[in-house]
């Protein structure tokens, strides 16, 4: 009980003053900075591993994101309650529709759901279905989300290769153009779509290396 209230607190202010010196930089493409300021449903979708570099924008974007119902997952849900945002609790072997419904609902109410595509287990940037069933649930398109980070320690027996930015250093995010929203006929197991969304990754990840190099 002492660890699930003091944990959360720990971690919020750890990472919040860990935040308060990086160097951030933020690109957004023409098409999503459009839906951006036009208030159109989008949902996030970036890779496992990138949440640490990515998690502080979860408030000024209105983004929500699905956390496991683990002991672990209870910690996270309430470090990012104390960062401002809002959290759904399921994965998609636990949960999974429970979770679902709760990121319907925050979406109805505004929230964007922000996504880690392959997860909760990986395979390692290979893009599971769930993203585009919320796409074609709220009828919004999936916007890559990508980060690099100039300095970062990275946690290497983690199967998802999570990496903490270092104090001070320099992270670049990037959100791309926004895929198409996923058609109520569409399916979502299509390997096309993952294709795609993995191509468009890929390169809104290249794009981050290339505007972090850039003075």
């Amino acid at each position: 009980m002492i660890r699930a209230r003091v944990l959360p607190l720990l971690i919020f202010w750890t990472y919040r003053a860990l935040a308060a010196t990086w160097r951030v930089r933020i690109h957004h493409s023409p098409a999503f900075a459009a839906k951006l300021h036009g208030g159109e449903p989008v949902v996030f979708a970036h890779w496992h591993g990138d949440e640490l570099a990515i998690l502080h924008l979860l408030k000024p974007y209105r983004a929500c994101a699905m956390v496991s119902t683990s002991k672990d997952g209870e910690i996270m849900a309430e470090a990012i309650r104390l960062l401002g945002a809002k959290t759904s609790r399921g994965s998609s072997t636990r949960g999974g529709v429970t979770a679902l419904k709760g990121i319907l609902r925050l979406a109805k109410d505004g929230w964007r759901p922000s996504v880690a595509v392959d997860g909760p287990k990986g395979p390692y940037h290979v893009v599971k279905p769930g993203v585009f069933e919320i796409s074609k649930l709220i009828g919004g398109g999936v916007v890559p989300l990508a980060a690099h980070v100039a300095r970062a320690h990275v946690f290497q027996k983690a199967w998802n290769k999570t990496y903490l930015p270092l104090p001070f250093t320099r992270i670049q995010i990037v959100f791309a153009d926004p895929l198409p929203v996923v058609g109520r006929e569409d399916d979502a197991h299509d390997p096309h779509l993952a294709a795609r969304l993995e191509s468009a990754l890929a390169n809104a990840q290249q794009k981050a290396r290339n505007l972090i190099a850039t003075p």
